[in-house]
């Protein structure tokens, strides 16, 4: 599998990544080691976690994916062939994690050190904000309102935590996620001024269904080498098609946990059942060229992927191999000029 330079560092990531957020939920740790093994045996070399997973968010649950992730490098070994990612959770309603998490310097310290312990690691390649301390507009809201700016923790104290952890040798690089073009600005201007770690990533959503990172943040993928590590690719797995004309199928996401709401709607199936007559079209998996989109975007650094099955799994590994077609491309841009960004 191709490897991609994640932004100006040393570290080289599979096209694909292996998202991890069903471990501890859906998927049992003998299942997520299956996962690891498969996927590390096709390439891909890039695992993405999170202190808060698995989701929905619960606290009899919250760290077991990171525990899953930790027990299978200690069985398995060859630790220096993956590039290891978690994240820091910003402001929100979890009293369970840490008495209510912020992202001022303590609470990311201890972050860290809780992410390593149960990761079973001495250093995590790239540690992200996984979403802003301010309000602004993320996970699909629409609308600006600044309503607890004063309670947020500065930008700089963030990075000036994630400074000490690099110069402790606990994190190799850093990188944010669920970003403004506002806040990735105020990152990179407070690592020119004040020297701390410019972010060298940014985990944003981007697919069929949502192209938002092509206005503002994708130029700045482009010229400060800000790799994109797309999340929700297939849209909560909507871009399959499996939920057309109100399908539920026993197991899947959507049916099994109604918050999952940010993928539906009318917009949604409409240009989902294009993408979906596409594919077919052309003798395509629909989510796999969905996927195979994401991957061709020259700011797209690795496409995170997360599956229930390891019939999913081997599915959405297989579409690395797969190079869309002119006339491909051509309908997916018809297609997203009727709908241009049904879900934001």
């Amino acid at each position: 599998m191709r490897l991609n330079v994640l932004g100006g560092t040393e570290l080289k990531v599979s096209r694909i990544g292996l998202g991890t957020m069903t471990w501890g939920e859906q998927n049992t740790e003998a299942e997520a080691h299956a996962q690891l093994d498969y996927a590390v045996a096709q390439g891909v070399n890039f695992i993405d976690a999170a202190e808060m997973y698995p989701v929905p968010p619960k606290a009899d649950t919250q760290g077991r994916t990171e525990q899953y992730l930790g027990s299978w490098l200690r069985s398995r070994g060859g630790r220096e062939r993956l590039v290891i990612a978690t994240k820091v959770i910003g402001p929100g309603e979890f009293p369970w994690i840490r008495g209510g998490p912020r992202l001022d310097r303590n609470s990311v310290l201890a972050a860290c050190d809780a992410s390593l312990r149960r990761l079973q690691l001495d250093v995590i390649d790239l540690y992200q904000v996984h979403w802003p301390a301010r309000s602004t507009n993320y996970f699909g809201q629409l609308g600006y309102r600044p309503t607890y700016d004063r309670a947020a923790t500065p930008i700089e104290e963030t990075l000036g935590a994630l400074d000490e952890l690099v110069k402790r040798g606990k994190v190799r690089h850093v990188g944010v996620s669920n970003e403004t073009p506002w806040g990735v600005a105020e990152y990179f201007c407070l690592a020119r001024e004040s020297g701390l770690p410019r972010p060298v990533s940014i985990q944003n959503p981007y697919s069929l269904l949502n192209r938002s990172f092509e206005i503002g943040l994708a130029e700045y993928a482009h010229r400060d080498k800000l790799g994109l590590l797309a999340y929700s690719p297939l849209a909560f797995g909507v871009l399959s098609g499996k939920y057309l004309d109100g399908a539920r199928p026993p197991g899947a996401r959507i049916t099994l946990f109604a918050r999952f709401g940010r993928y539906n709607g009318a917009q949604a199936d409409a240009a989902t059942a294009e993408y979906v007559a596409l594919a077919r079209k052309h003798g395509l998996d629909p989510a796999q060229m969905a996927l195979a989109f994401v991957q061709s975007r020259p700011f797209t650094v690795s496409t995170i992927i997360g599956a229930t099955t390891l019939e999913q799994l081997r599915s959405n590994i297989a579409s690395h191999e797969i190079k869309l077609p002119d006339e491909v491309l051509a309908g997916i841009e018809a297609i997203h000029k009727r709908y241009t960004i049904p879900c934001p």
